[in-house]
């Protein structure tokens, strides 16, 4: 009784590996993600050029005199000038400007973050009737244009005595950042697991004593993340504030820029201008340093659980 074996496939000279594919294949591919590796990192290294640029010309050209950036705009200084920084911060009274947007800034991230992530655990985790409608009315109010809302927003305000107010202001922008945060935290609050929630029911603990101690924490990374999104939309917000606070004496930042690049008229203090824009720039750009890992965990956490 024969028994018949088969051969493999390298008699026709060609090596194969496990898949059957010819060995030539994985080298093929390497080499074009290797290519692909370049061509992309080329792109980021680019894109990156055109915006640290800027900025290292703003903060180089803050430490000049008026005649030295219109006459060698991209040299260095010839030496440090931190008068320019001083002028801008006590002359031009950018300190109040500073000041009056620390306290409105503030006070809206912290009412967005509270008010939104109560919002958006009832709605991620409770299950009652008009629960999506009402999850849609937010999801709406992301697309609404804030310049349709201007005129009305402006009568709404002064019928309620709120108008060149510090609070008042501060509710327009927790209004305002509502409508994404609860998005993005309902979307979060999903993520998290219910079983932890259901042990601290069994011991007896309330609604709100689970989401405040519980909840809340586990939730840290999409509230940092979402927080720094706020934060930096309220920080350069111009619009709200020149419609709903002409009272020059509670201008936030934005306002003081254009306050001290127009104050002049054809003369301009523009060495103080570009001081004052770095100062505006700094606290952004400090807090994407410092909560940079929190904001890259906030926003995969939800695909890697």
């Amino acid at each position: 009784m024969k028994t018949t074996e088969t051969s493999a496939p390298a008699e026709s000279g060609v090596p194969v590996g496990k898949t059957g594919d010819p060995a030539g294949a994985p080298s093929k591919e390497k080499k074009e993600g290797t290519v692909l590796n370049v061509f992309s990192h080329g792109v980021l290294i680019i894109w990156a050029f055109m915006v640290v640029m800027p900025l290292l010309w703003a903060v180089m050209t803050s430490f000049k005199d008026d005649a030295s950036i219109f006459s060698s705009p991209w040299s260095l200084p010839d030496k440090l000038r931190f008068d320019n920084w001083s002028r801008a911060w006590t002359e031009a009274n950018m300190s109040d400007y500073f000041l009056n947007t620390v306290l409105v800034v503030g006070g809206s991230l912290i009412g967005t973050l509270v008010l939104g992530s109560m919002a958006a655990y009832a709605l991620a985790r409770f299950d009652f009737p008009g629960n999506r409608f009402i999850y849609y009315l937010f999801i709406g109010g992301m697309s609404f244009p804030i310049m349709l809302a201007l005129v009305p927003l402006f009568y709404v305000v002064n019928n309620m005595g709120l108008l060149n107010t510090i609070h008042g202001l501060i509710l327009v922008y927790i209004a305002y950042s509502l409508p994404f945060t609860v998005f993005f935290l309902t979307a979060f609050f999903r993520t998290l697991p219910t079983s932890v929630a259901e042990a601290a029911f069994v011991d007896g603990a309330s609604h709100s004593r689970t989401f405040f101690q519980i909840m809340l924490p586990m939730a840290k990374p999409g509230l940092v993340s979402v927080g720094i999104f706020n934060f930096l939309g309220q920080w350069n917000q111009y619009m709200l504030p020149t419609v709903l606070n002409t009272d020059p004496d509670k201008r936030v930042l934005t306002q003081g820029l254009v306050q001290l690049a127009v104050s002049q008229g054809y003369k301009g203090d523009w060495s103080g201008l570009f001081a004052g824009l770095v100062m505006a720039m700094l606290p952004v750009l400090a807090a994407y340093i410092v909560f940079q890992r929190q904001v890259v965990q906030g926003l995969t956490a939800g695909a890697l659980k």
